[in-house]
C-alpha cells in the first residue's frame, strides 16, 4: 500500500503563485509515476500534471498549461505542483495519485490522497 498526503492548499488572489506538495509513504517513491488532479464542485476530476518514474518526462494539462510545473524530489519522497498566475477557474481540490509510470488518465492511478482545497478569488 501507498499512503499520499498533499499539503500547501490554501486560499489566494488570483494572480498570485502556490505550491503542493505530496509526500508519499508505504513503498519505494522512486518505483512510483505521480500525478496531480483537481476536482471542482459539479465536475468531473480532472488531470493537471503528472511526472514519470524517473522524473525524465512530465505531462501538464492544457488549462495549465504554461502556468503549473511538476517536479519530484525523490530523496525526500515528495512530488510538488508549482502553480503560478493563479486564476479563479483553478478553484478545486486538488489530489496527489501513484502509478507505475505516471501519465494522463485518472482511471490508470492505483493509490489516492485525500486532496488539498485551493480557492482563488478574483
Amino acid at each position: 500500500q501507498v499512503q499520499l498526503v498533499e499539503s500547501g492548499g490554501g486560499s489566494v488572489q488570483a494572480g498570485t503563485s502556490l505550491t503542493l506538495s505530496c509526500v508519499a509513504s508505504g513503498r519505494p517513491f522512486a518505483d512510483f509515476g505521480m500525478g496531480w488532479f483537481r476536482q471542482a464542485p459539479g465536475k468531473e476530476r480532472e488531470f493537471v500534471a503528472s511526472i514519470s518514474v524517473s522524473g525524465f518526462n512530465t505531462w501538464v494539462g492544457d488549462s495549465v498549461k504554461g502556468r503549473f510545473t511538476i517536479s519530484r524530489d525523490n530523496a525526500k519522497n515528495t512530488v510538488y505542483l508549482r502553480m503560478n498566475s493563479l486564476k479563479p477557474e483553478d478553484t478545486a481540490v486538488y489530489y496527489c495519485a501513484a502509478n507505475n509510470f505516471g501519465g494522463r488518465s485518472r482511471v490508470e492511478y492505483d493509490y489516492w490522497g485525500q486532496g488539498t482545497q485551493v480557492t482563488v478569488s478574483s
